[in-house]
């Protein structure tokens, strides 16, 4: 029977401080009388007049005979359940915490009365099955159960226990949802651009790297690789399971970046469109899911390569490093700016912010404006990628664009998801979908003093607001580094690319992942609900 033990712990970083109450969990309910009001034509199943369940509005209650008080299950933990193969036991597969940020896989089996043959078919067939079926659609809610899995571990992802995290901790969460998998292990870097490219997209529902975000960056463009690309990025819901430094896809998607509850939120996930970038230079072209950077940022993630032993502490270790150099990046900018002041920026996120959504087992939450439909094809009739808007790095300055010099340039942050690692919620007002990119510049020769107390803001939720940070949403832009000037690093994705002139515009809605609420799990800026001034001048 189900222990009486003790709510399973939500992530305690700040990222994870406004987890709603569905987080994974099983608890004891501490008196009868706390049941809920039930539909008992329906939502009750009386396995004997010792053992008796119930469907609750948020859980599963187990009442027996031998216990004071019901025990509970949260929908949002309930993995399967079925008929056991002896046809003598209901069989409940569950997440439970086995310690701190990491949940188990638990079982219950309670009998079923011993009945003559053909009264156990009908007792089957007419109630305990409907019943069964009405758990797994409470447990589900929107979501996809027992989705088609293709699965790829980079075993030297972060430290370089991935496999081992594969193997022991998150295979059997997806076993137990009964999700069909095929598990594929990588040996070089950038592999799973030709492995995804080559797949058989009929097979799968989604994909799952198991890695830092370089896998994912590298599953995006195989699948922007295919001719088929459209059909692809938009069928093939990718994924994170969190094995690496930064983690940054799976603290936006899944509010943490721990591999067991990350897991638990992929079995639970809902379809969420997302936009991508074409990043274009010589005559390369690259998605993006997540950021471009130059300047300090892209050193800081590119020369800590090395110290992927340390974890997330090597991200805090380079930027000390690096802002005593007080270093500066002279650049040549134009920017497709849609929205230019902060108040602005805000005003968009609080608009696109109006829908209500409901995660399983959970209290309603805030959701984004719905998203346009991708189009497969394009006005051509092509099913590959997009067709570039405004060209590439290659083609002459776009009609209405300006290139403005920056001489003191220090950071050119540009991205496309709101945490870049946890409690690194940089892009406070991105959304999955909206169609813009948010960026970030900030001048290079700023003291180490303001540079701590910026990178600080970070982390307190107070860097959108920093004056020192200028925040536009942009749709396109170019960037020409200054070739006489000292040489750094340019990131895509956390991946290098060389020090040359390059070229992003945003394609909304291209591609698809799994979130566990249709939404980022970032809070926001600061206050981006509040009604402001300008705008009860205008009302």
């Amino acid at each position: 029977m189900v222990n009486k033990q003790p709510a399973a712990t939500a992530d305690k970083t700040s990222m994870d401080a406004e987890a709603p109450a569905n987080q994974a969990k099983v608890t004891a309910v501490q008196a009868v009388e706390s049941r809920p009001p039930l539909d008992m034509e329906h939502d009750v199943l009386e396995l004997s007049p010792a053992v008796i369940l119930s469907l609750g509005k948020d859980a599963l209650f187990i009442s027996e005979a031998t216990s004071a008080a019901p025990s509970t299950i949260d929908y949002y933990n309930i993995l399967w359940a079925e008929i056991a193969e002896d046809h003598r036991h209901v069989s409940i597969d569950f997440a439970s915490q086995v310690r701190s940020h990491c949940l188990g896989v638990r079982n219950v089996k309670l009998a079923i009365p011993v009945l003559r043959p053909e009264e156990s078919i009908r007792v089957i067939q007419q109630s305990i099955t409907p019943w069964i079926e009405r758990l797994l659609d409470r447990s589900y809610g929107s979501a996809a159960r027992r989705k088609r899995a293709w699965v790829v571990v980079n075993p030297h992802a972060g430290p370089g226990k991935a496999d081992v995290i594969w193997d022991t901790e998150v295979r059997p969460i997806f076993e137990a949802a009964r999700m069909p998998m095929a598990v594929v292990q990588t040996t070089y870097s950038g592999e799973a651009v030709n492995l995804a490219k080559d797949l058989n997209i009929d097979d799968y529902d989604i994909a799952i790297p198991c890695s830092g975000d370089g896998l994912p960056h590298e599953v995006f463009n195989g699948l922007g690789k295919r001719q088929d690309a459209r059909r692809a990025l938009s069928k093939i819901a990718v994924c994170h399971i969190p094995c690496g430094s930064g983690n940054a896809m799976s603290c936006n998607l899944y509010g943490t970046h721990h591999p067991t509850l990350a897991a638990l939120a992929i079995v639970k996930g809902v379809p969420t469109p997302l936009d991508l970038v074409s990043v274009t230079q010589g005559d390369r072209r690259t998605l993006s899911f997540l950021s471009q950077a130059l300047g300090m940022i892209a050193d800081l993630d590119i020369t800590t390569e090395p110290l992927r032993w340390m974890g997330a502490a090597r991200f805090t270790y380079g930027f000390l490093v690096l802002a005593m150099q007080r270093r500066i990046y002279p650049c040549d900018i134009a920017v497709k700016v849609e929205i230019e002041h902060k108040e602005g920026v805000k005003a968009h996120y609080r608009q696109q912010i109006t829908q209500g959504t409901t995660g399983v087992g959970g209290p309603a939450r805030q959701g984004q404006a719905s998203p346009p439909t991708p189009a497969l094809t394009g006005a051509n009739g092509d099913i590959g990628l997009p067709q570039l808007k405004y060209g590439t790095v290659m083609d002459k300055l776009p009609d209405g664009w300006e290139l403005i010099p920056y001489e003191k340039l220090g950071n050119f942050y540009c991205g496309n998801m709101a945490y870049m690692a946890p409690d690194t919620n940089f892009f406070s007002a991105a959304l999955a979908s909206d169609g813009l990119l948010d960026l970030i510049t900030v001048d290079g020769d700023i003291s180490l003093f303001k540079s701590i107390g910026m990178q600080l803001s970070v982390e307190s939720g107070h860097f959108f607001d920093n004056p020192l940070v200028t925040y536009r949403k942009v749709s396109a832009y170019r960037i020409i580094p200054r070739p006489k000037s000292r040489r750094g690093y340019i990131s895509i994705d956390g991946e290098s690319i060389p020090w040359e002139p390059f070229q992003a515009e945003v394609h909304q809605c291209l591609g698809l992942t799994l979130s566990r609420n249709g939404v980022f799990e970032a809070p926001g800026p600061l206050e981006w609900d509040k009604v402001t001034n300008t705008e009860r001048l205008r009302a």
